[in-house]
């Protein structure tokens, strides 16, 4: 079992695929069907089945894959060490961010540009991603930090509130409601609603839950795994949703989408950050962390 396996494998588990795994990891498909061949044949299990074009994990590979993310994160965290320890302790510290794209608003910028005045010649790599994807890449050792909507329940990651967005209701220009705010739900009980999958790792962020607690009984609700999908169809009125202003704030300033307040609605989305339990706490993911954990970092971001 070679660590070459073990990150293909990690790559294809997480969702990726053989073909988007090798364009991830550089390597041809071949290459990489080879590494998960080998190691199959070392463990004699087989850890993918084939479903139609694609593939997923088998009891064994369910099994094995929080052993190779674990595995993968302590080399990663190695690495780390090394680089900010002996003969390099003189190289620029970096850190390695991964954030729902929403979020990558005021109050995290505010923080970056204070970061970098503290930090002078720090390499600061941002990815965005799903909140899910998000802990992956924590858990996997691939970030240092990661910041994403809604409490990650598994055990290996330690999650940190910072806060929440405020959530308003996002209209079509053309929908018959005119006014900018209205005193409940209800108003809109007839609508299509669209919002993301209810997932384990997020229940309580259930669109339905929160119609149904406004009064709004059998509530039409679409599942549309995509923010921009979903602004994207509330455009063409095909229905409303509930978002947080930094994500609609674009399109708000083209007038192709409309927000409604909604008094005492009370719906928010809360921010964590995420680290690994356990895992190697760079000096720069401490900084940041200690910036936004201060009362007034995202107090901002639902206005």
């Amino acid at each position: 079992m070679t660590l070459d396996e073990l990150e293909s494998f990690v790559a294809i588990a997480g969702g990726a695929g053989f073909t988007e795994a090798s364009r991830q990891l550089h390597r041809s498909q071949p290459a990489i069907s080879r590494r998960i061949r080998q190691l199959e044949q070392a463990l004699d299990v087989r850890l993918f089945e084939r479903v139609g074009r694609g593939s997923r994990l088998t009891d064994a590979g369910r099994a094995l894959l929080p052993h190779a993310e674990a595995a993968l994160a302590s080399v990663r965290d190695g690495e780390r060490a090394v680089r900010e320890a002996g003969e390099r302790a003189e190289a620029p510290l970096r850190l390695e961010l991964a954030i729902v794209g929403t979020l990558a608003d005021r109050p995290l910028v505010e923080a970056l540009r204070k970061l970098r005045r503290r930090f002078p010649g720090a390499a600061i790599a941002l990815r965005t991603a799903n909140s899910r994807e998000v802990s992956a890449f924590v858990r996997r050792g691939e970030a240092d930090l990661g910041l994403r909507y809604h409490r990650d329940p598994d055990p290996r990651l330690e999650c940190l509130a910072l806060g929440a967005e405020r959530l308003f209701l996002v209209v079509p220009p053309e929908h018959p409601v005119r006014t900018r705010r209205v005193a409940s739900l209800r108003a809109f009980a007839s609508d299509s609603w669209l919002g993301f999958p209810v997932r384990a790792d997020s229940p309580e962020g259930s669109l339905e839950r929160t119609l149904l607690a406004a009064g709004i009984e059998r509530p039409s609700v679409t599942p549309v795994d995509s923010l921009t999908a979903q602004k994207r169809l509330v455009e063409a009125g095909l229905g409303v949703a509930l978002l947080p202003r930094s994500a609609f704030r674009e399109e708000l300033g083209r007038g192709s989408l409309r927000a409604i307040e909604v008094a005492n609605l009370g719906a928010v989305q809360p921010v964590f950050a995420v680290l690994r339990r356990r895992g190697l706490r760079s000096p720069l993911a401490l900084a940041l962390l200690e910036r936004l954990q201060k009362p007034d970092a995202f107090s901002h971001a639902s206005r």
